[in-house]
């Protein structure tokens, strides 16, 4: 009797122990390497999958200017690109994504504002964008933002580019809303559309795919200001570490080729590298 006593007993302690590791596995700090099953650790990247040039899902794998930008941080912080987990960060998930320690951080034209900065912090700016318009190559009827009045301007569903534009600079603008900036694309390919806007990256991302080279052409209008930002979350020590990274990619000429390999042949005369820490209102 005496023995089972004792061997239950150590059972229990045995058990209470394991119980308490398992839980300690499931504590992640986002600002230390997360150890993947091989025993090599991995750092974890929001991104979007759905912006050509600047951040996609390719049946090759990830592309894109913020995929460079953050895969070249990454590698600062000590990731090789086998290290690296990607994370589909959608524009209404990005935040929570952060606070819940989902991702390390996030690169996925992440402009940086007052209400999201209240939420998490954001390193850089890495990226000075300005909304603008995609328009077709051989049209010389748009050469300002007032020569938007009448015709059919896009964007997508619940976009509020289009309705800036609407609102302050052509209020005869007759609005379209697509599902998708692909789809806004296609109608100003087959003249059902006049204009598509949204941010100038975004636009010679999607302008800058083989099949559309030379078929369209940005206004150049830089209608706002656009700082993008690296997130991460609230009081993260990473954000000192990844503002360090951006300025050796800028120094190197790293950013630079980023630029030029993912917006380029689309005629992006995209604007200087930022400094770290000037928001440009």
């Amino acid at each position: 009797m005496k023995l089972r006593k004792v061997t239950a007993a150590s059972a229990a302690v045995l058990a209470l122990a394991l119980t308490a590791t398992a839980c300690g596995s499931d504590d992640k700090d986002s600002d230390s390497a997360d150890t993947g099953s091989g025993g090599s650790k991995k750092i974890t990247i929001g991104i979007k999958f759905d912006q050509p040039g600047i951040g996609q899902k390719t049946p090759q794998g990830y592309e894109g200017f913020d995929v460079d930008v953050a895969t070249y941080v990454a590698k600062q912080l000590g990731y090789s690109e086998d290290q690296i987990q990607w994370k589909e960060a959608k524009s209404a998930d990005r935040e929570t994504l952060l606070q819940r320690g989902d991702v390390d951080f996030i690169a996925a034209s992440y402009s940086i504002n007052d209400e999201r900065a209240a939420k998490v912090d954001f390193a850089g700016p890495y990226l000075l964008a300005h909304q603008d318009v995609l328009i077709r190559a051989d049209d010389d009827s748009i050469k300002s933002p007032k020569d938007l009045n009448s015709k059919k301007l896009c964007s997508v569903t619940g976009s509020t580019s289009a309705q800036n534009v609407k609102d302050k600079l052509a209020p005869k603008a007759q609005l379209q809303q697509y599902p998708a900036y692909s789809a806004c694309l296609t109608g100003v390919q087959s003249g059902a559309i006049d204009a598509l806007t949204t941010d100038d990256s975004i636009l010679a991302g999607y302008a800058s795919q083989a099949n559309f080279k030379g078929k369209f052409k940005l206004g150049g209008f830089k209608m706002t200001n656009e700082n993008y930002g690296i997130g991460v979350k609230k009081g993260s020590d990473l954000k000192a570490k990844i503002d360090t990274a951006l300025e050796k990619m800028v120094s190197d000429k790293s950013w630079d080729k980023a630029v030029e390999d993912n917006l380029g042949p689309a005629g992006y005369k995209n604007e200087p590298a930022p400094k770290i820490g000037n928001i440009v209102k």
